[in-house]
Order: C-alpha cells, then sequence, then structure tokens
C-alpha cells in the first residue's frame, strides 16, 4: 500500500499572512490539528493547534481583553509557523511513510508531487486505515493469540484447526513476543470462539482470547 491511496487530498490550507486567530477557528471548525501554509501555490510552512496555543497568552496575564486583542490580532501565521516541513512523495510506500514520521516525530507528513502540496497523511490514517482492519479494532468478533504461533509451521496448523472447525477469519497478523519468537493473532467474524479455543488448546497449543468489541 501506498500513500496515495491512505492521504487527504482535499487539504484546507492558509496563506502566510492569514490571522493567527482566523487560523484557529479554521481548525475548530474543520476539527483538525494542523494547517499547511500556502503561497501562490508553493508550500512554505505548516502551523498546528499546539503551535496556536504557544503563542496566545495566559491567563495569569496582566493585559486587559482589549490590549489582548490587539496584539492578537497582528499576529500572522507566517510570524509562528514552522518552516521546517517533513515532505514525502505520493508513490512511498506506507512503511516507509511510517519510518519517516517516526524518524522526525512528527505526527504528520506533507505530501509533495512536483513541487505541489497534493495530500497530507496522518498517523491517525496508519491508525484506521493499517493498524485498525489488521488488528479487528472497534470491530465485531473475537480475537485469538495463539502464543508462539507465528512461525509458518506452526501457523499453518492453527489454521488446519480453524478450517476444519468452520470459523472465518476476518484478519490475522503476527507480534513479536520473546526473543525471536512472534505470536499469532486472528480476528473472526464470530462472537463465540470457545468451541475453537478449547480444540486448539486440546492440540497443545496456548491461547488467550480477546472478546469482541463493537
Amino acid at each position: 500500500m501506498f500513500v496515495r491511496d491512505i492521504m487527504t487530498t482535499n487539504v484546507i490550507t492558509v496563506s502566510p499572512d492569514t490571522l493567527m486567530v482566523e487560523a484557529g477557528r479554521i481548525m475548530e471548525f474543520h476539527n483538525i490539528q494542523r494547517l499547511p501554509v500556502v503561497e501562490k501555490g508553493k508550500l512554505v510552512g505548516i502551523i498546528t493547534r499546539n503551535r496556536l496555543l504557544r503563542y496566545y497568552p495566559s491567563q495569569a496575564t496582566s493585559l486587559s481583553h482589549w490590549e489582548l486583542n490587539y496584539l492578537l490580532a497582528k499576529i500572522k501565521v507566517k510570524d509562528i509557523m514552522r518552516k521546517e516541513l517533513v515532505t514525502v512523495p505520493p508513490d512511498i510506500t506506507v512503511e516507509q511513510a511510517i519510518a519517516i514520521a517516526q524518524k522526525n516525530r512528527v505526527g504528520s507528513l506533507l505530501v509533495v508531487e512536483d513541487g505541489k502540496l497534493v495530500g497530507i497523511v496522518t498517523t491517525n490514517d496508519f491508525f484506521y486505515r493499517i493498524l485498525n482492519p489488521l488488528m479487528g479494532i472497534g470491530e465485531e468478533g473475537d480475537r485469538i493469540i495463539v502464543y508462539g504461533g507465528g512461525s509458518l509451521a506452526v501457523a499453518r496448523k492453527v489454521m488446519e484447526i480453524v478450517e476444519q472447525k468452520g470459523f472465518k477469519v476476518k484478519s490475522f497478523c503476527t507480534l513479536p513476543s520473546e526473543g525471536e519468537v512472534f505470536d499469532l493473532v486472528l480476528q473472526f467474524e464470530e462472537k463465540d470462539v470457545s468451541e475453537l479455543i478449547k480444540n486448539l488448546k486440546d492440540n497443545g497449543f496456548s491461547v488467550d482470547v480477546r472478546p469482541h468489541q463493537a
């Protein structure tokens, strides 16, 4: 899967001359955490909700309401935006993008193609489009963990038992355990896999179950 498959393309942007308070209103209205800053079609910066909050005066300030409004009305996005940008092209893999985001400790990546902003991908996109379906997070159906079941030979035996019992697997993955051992995680359509659990244990597997969640 590539970045272009999960990125948001209808990106809301602001110009460098947008007032800081207006940028805050835009974020609030659209319920977003960041705004790319574009000038004459070129990406020049980014402003985040956390960055905005740094520039709002503390409640302990001695300034009057009118003085505060006067000062805030003079601050523009270009005065506080971050100019050091972490960008990626749309055709790199999601795995590469995640590695870049982790290395740079950022919660979003701006997607640029031919010098133009074409999208944005955030940690939420990684969770909702990759991790959630893989782990069955937020979906109905029981999820089981077969400890030490991540090797090909063991996973094949587990799948044979699953098939014999007629259970329907929605997704599966392996997760690192201790040392070089991997556990096998399976998400089922069924909400009750107690019969399967018993059968796996009877065959010598160490199994745990996570009840379904809507």
